[in-house]
């Protein structure tokens, strides 16, 4: 027996071309993120498009507290030598993560209380990674070499 949040977290990585696109025209429009509106669309799409085509990896029990510290330590880091503001890295991540969810609501595919129970607890999973991935962003950002 398949769980839901199995099905959605396979939809998510089967769908993250789409939803690479939709985070791509909505960070490249938002008011609060204007580096993004003139950066390397190519740059951008394959910084999102990998966390949606991992995104099963990123929340799983396999994946520490301290890859994602590593990881996203060493992204904000990259984002402000980028000239990236840190208001613009975290609104970028809190967009990414309102595109998962976004997708999982649009699916129609949480018929059951159990269904939605699942789906709850995946969002919880999603939030917590998207959590760490900003604090550690923002951590990242904030060290000098």
């Amino acid at each position: 027996m398949e769980f839901i949040s199995d099905k959605l977290i396979k939809l998510i990585e089967r769908d993250a071309h789409q939803l690479t696109k939709n985070w791509l025209n909505n960070v490249q429009n938002h008011s609060t993120t204007p580096t993004y509106h003139t950066y390397d669309q190519d740059k951008l799409y394959q910084r999102a498009f990998r966390v949606y085509s991992q995104l099963g990896k990123w929340i799983s029990r396999e994946t520490s507290k301290e890859d994602i510290e590593k990881y996203y330590t060493t992204i904000g880091k990259q984002r402000r030598k980028e000239g990236f503001a840190l208001s613009e890295v975290i609104q970028a991540l809190i967009i990414t993560r309102r595109h998962v969810w976004l997708k999982v609501l649009s699916e129609g595919l949480l018929d059951t209380v159990l269904d939605h129970h699942q789906a709850l607890e995946l969002n919880n999973r999603v939030i917590l990674f998207f959590d760490r991935a900003i604090f550690y962003a923002a951590l990242g950002y904030e060290q000098t070499e």
